[in-house]
C-alpha cells in the first residue's frame, strides 16, 4: 500500500496540546497514522479491523500511560 492512497487526514480529537497529535485517514480496507508535526514523514498502516480495535482500547483506556 502505498502512502499516497491517503489523502484526507483528520487530528484526533484524543490529542493534547502539548503537541502530540496523530492524524488518521482511510483508504479501502485500510487505515493509516502519522505525526501530525511531520505530514510528509512516516505513515503506520494498519487493516480497518486493527484500527478498530485501537479506537476501542483508546477510548476505554487501555492504552494509557501509566501512573508514576
Amino acid at each position: 500500500m502505498r502512502n499516497d492512497m491517503f489523502t484526507e487526514w483528520r487530528k484526533s480529537s484524543r490529542s493534547g496540546g502539548a503537541n502530540q497529535c496523530v492524524e488518521c485517514s482511510a483508504a479501502p480496507g485500510t487505515w493509516g497514522v502519522r505525526d501530525s508535526k511531520v505530514p510528509g514523514g512516516p505513515v503506520v498502516i494498519v487493516t480497518s479491523g486493527a484500527f478498530a480495535r485501537m479506537v476501542d482500547a483508546v477510548k476505554h483506556g487501555r492504552l494509557d500511560a501509566p501512573e508514576r
